[in-house]
């Protein structure tokens, strides 16, 4: 089977450890590719052989932070496609907004529960591709506390 690559850009190591394992454990085809900033993000972007199926963009980042990516990425003709899902602690309707203006496809509350996490990383990962807006769309339906359809 075809490896599924996904960046996630988060400063916090305690959190990309919780994601990365819940990644694994829900598709062991997905590498997760791992950036601790904006810039870095930016950066492995440029690098990488082939462009990442989906990015998970924390917001508050040093160097960088995620809206400064955001904006990057979506103002680039080559990685705009590439759906990216604003991860934050902030359940604020304003950075919903601002992530929908922004161009970011969902945005994702950071569950602190392990079993919370796996069951959204399942339902985003295994609908990759035109049904990923669906898939938001129906877990928010469900009454899924974390993940909006932008």
């Amino acid at each position: 089977m075809n490896k599924i690559t996904i960046l996630l850009a988060d400063d916090d190591m305690d959190d990309i450890e919780m994601f990365c394992e819940a990644l694994e454990t829900v598709n062991e085809n997905i590498v997760c590719i791992c950036a601790e900033n904006g810039e870095h993000t930016w950066r492995l972007l440029n690098e990488m052989e082939s462009k990442p199926q989906l990015i998970f963009l924390d917001i508050n980042m040093p160097v960088m932070n995620g809206w400064e990516c955001l904006k990057l990425i979506k103002s680039t003709q080559e990685y705009r496609d590439i759906p990216v899902i604003i991860i934050s602690t902030s359940s604020y309707k304003n950075d919903m907004d601002k992530a929908s203006d922004l161009g970011a496809t969902g945005y994702f509350v950071k569950p602190n529960d392990f079993n919370d996490l796996k069951y959204l990383l399942n339902a985003i990962t295994s609908n990759l591709g035109p049904d990923l807006g669906k898939a938001l769309v129906n877990l928010q339906k469900a009454g899924t506390k974390y993940v909006f359809h932008l």
